[in-house]
């Protein structure tokens, strides 16, 4: 396995990704924390909204106009040919649900996934809803899968190994039996949507590149009731459990500090993780 390389990012352009790991400025700190913002913001405003009998479509408009209104883009939409400004997944859904005129029903469990493009920086960040009268046991998968990002995030500390994360994560999930998704990770994010490096949500402590003051990414673990075995359907982008088991995610966007890390997409309004108040 080749040396990890860090480079000192230009944070005022767009570079390729090109395998090395971008160690970021303030400049790029205050971009991102702008854009972290208002996915926030955007992911509190659908709070109240995911109810029994939402339309999937109507709720992706909400995304979108919210983004416009605030002067940014979604990312997701044109990317890589996908036409929606967010993701909604339901249920066995892992990730990259389509939003469509499906409506919402009592007792879903529902990820929407949001990243505003706002002055060139990315703010990604996908949080849960309950919707009406959820069982019991989806709603513990739900506050488990958010205890396993902030278990993750508590590890983003320089000096740490990217492993430290997956592992704490994977270890917290596999105490309550159940599978943590390996198909899909975390990402370096910032001017690019995708950017190096990966953040595996189930690895080896100790292992992976050293985290480094100016490194900013993506924690977003998803965790299945069942086993972790995921596919995508015929449509090219929704992937399911294999299992058909219940699957939840939550997501931040984070930048490791001198000290620590800043997490960009803290909700505004505490609306952290269900039942939003």
């Amino acid at each position: 396995m080749g040396m990890t390389e860090y480079v000192i990012a230009d944070d005022t352009d767009i570079q390729p990704r090109d395998g090395t790991i971008k160690l970021h400025g303030p400049a790029a700190f205050e971009g991102m924390s702008k854009a972290g913002r208002l996915a926030a913001e955007i992911l509190d405003a659908l709070a109240p909204l995911a109810v029994p009998g939402a339309v999937t479509a109507d709720l992706d408009a909400v995304v979108r106009d919210m983004t416009l209104a605030a002067g940014a883009v979604p990312a997701t939409l044109g990317y890589r040919g996908y036409t929606h400004s967010c993701c909604i997944s339901i249920n066995h859904v892992v990730c990259h649900g389509i939003p469509s005129e499906r409506t919402l029903k009592d007792g879903d469990i529902v990820n929407i996934d949001v990243t505003p493009l706002l002055d060139g920086w990315h703010g990604d960040s996908s949080r849960m809803y309950l919707v009406g009268d959820v069982p019991l046991k989806a709603k513990r998968l739900v506050d488990v899968t958010y205890e396993c990002l902030m278990i993750g995030i508590e590890q983003a500390r320089p000096g740490a190994r990217l492993g430290d994360i997956g592992a704490a994560i994977q270890a917290h999930a596999e105490r309550q039996r159940y599978g943590v998704v390996r198909d899909f990770c975390g990402h370096g994010i910032g001017r690019l949507f995708h950017d190096s490096p990966e953040v595996i949500h189930a690895a080896r402590a100790g292992t992976g590149p050293e985290l480094r003051p100016g490194m900013i990414f993506t924690i977003e673990p998803m965790i299945n009731l069942g086993k972790p075995g995921v596919k995508i359907l015929d449509d090219g982008w929704t992937a399911v459990t294999r299992d058909r088991s219940l699957s939840a995610q939550f997501e931040h966007t984070v930048g490791i500090t001198e000290d620590g890390c800043e997490i960009f997409t803290l909700s505004p309004a505490g609306r952290h993780h269900p039942p939003y108040a």
